[in-house]
């Protein structure tokens, strides 16, 4: 399992690397299913070679990924999934503030996940057997503190409808931030800058 975590690494830092390559070049915005739901070129082309990778290493190994429609059962064998440019609105509008995500499964059973700051050259690891880690530095273990001295992270739309009375409880705390990522959200959690991240998240 550790070897595979460190190749996870290896190629994660690769898309990273492809992706601030690409910065320079024609980058291409399609809509999905709404015209805030977008992706690029550029996410394309970096989880084929994610896949590439993973297929050229682990050839019987299955892939769940965010585009064309490269979808696996979770609960069938071992399953790598990927989200290539996860806040891509971000990355298209700011070219930062995004992330590459990698999450590995055996038989449904999440055995490590990876979520990459490219800008940032943040990469945060580890889960199930593994220690968490941001790059080198071993993350401290989560530390209770009271509701009105913590920050709260959450999608913007569902804060400001109060979804099943969530700006109700994020009242509660010190404040709300969006980040408008699921890795850069989640990123904050790991480092214990925040308490908690709401979202939907549509796999």
């Amino acid at each position: 399992m550790e070897n595979k975590l460190i190749f996870a690494k290896e190629i994660i830092k690769e898309a990273g690397a492809f992706i601030k390559e690409s910065l320079s070049k024609t980058i291409t915005v399609e809509e999905k299913t709404a015209f805030d739901d977008l992706v690029t070129n550029i996410d394309k082309q970096t989880q084929d070679l994610l896949v590439a990778r993973i297929k050229s290493s682990f050839p019987s190994d299955n892939i769940f990924a965010e585009e064309n429609g490269l979808v696996h059962n979770i609960k069938d064998g071992n399953v790598w999934v990927l989200d290539p440019i996860d806040g891509t609105v971000n990355f298209i509008v700011q070219q930062d503030n995004f992330c590459v995500m990698i999450a590995y499964y055996e038989e449904g059973q999440g055995k490590f996940g990876l979520i990459y700051n490219v800008m940032a050259d943040q990469l945060f690891y580890g889960g199930g057997q593994f220690d968490v880690y941001c790059n080198d530095k071993l993350l401290p273990a989560y530390k209770s503190r009271p509701l009105d001295r913590c920050l709260v992270a959450s999608n913007g739309a569902m804060y400001a409808k109060n979804f099943h009375g969530l700006k109700d409880l994020i009242d509660k705390t010190l404040g709300v931030r969006v980040y408008g990522g699921a890795g850069l959200s989640m990123s904050k959690v790991l480092s214990g800058q925040i308490l908690a991240y709401f979202s939907v998240i549509y796999p």
